[in-house]
């Protein structure tokens, strides 16, 4: 994947805008961070992962998801978008895009 593929996949979703962060590309919902490609241009920064399950990602699927000492704290994992899959990648930005959109958005887009 790359971070194109990404964008046209959240961009489908109400309320999401591209944007920047850091300097770096960015999809943001009602302003607020669903993704970024972080600065190697390589990686995807996904916020809203909680460091038990980062754990849990990052020990069974080394190769795609890692994550560094900057987001130790944080609940963030990383990814490897030259090792992702859209099936990989959907269930995470889809999670986070539900907890930052609001609620009428949530249900027109659940009403299909």
């Amino acid at each position: 994947m790359t971070f194109d593929d990404v964008r046209a996949l959240a961009l489908a979703w109400p309320e999401v805008e591209d944007g920047t962060s850091y300097g770096t590309p960015a999809l943001k919902v009602r302003k607020k961070l669903l993704a970024r490609l972080k600065e190697d241009g390589a990686s995807l920064v996904l916020p809203g992962v909680p460091p038990d399950e980062r754990a849990m990602l990052v020990e069974s699927r080394p190769t795609l998801f890692y994550f560094t000492d900057h987001y130790r704290d944080d609940s963030i994992v990383l990814l490897r978008l030259s090792k992702a899959r859209v099936a990989e990648v959907e269930p995470l930005l889809r999670r986070q895009w539900r907890t930052l959109a609001s609620k009428k958005a949530l249900a027109a887009f659940d009403r299909g």
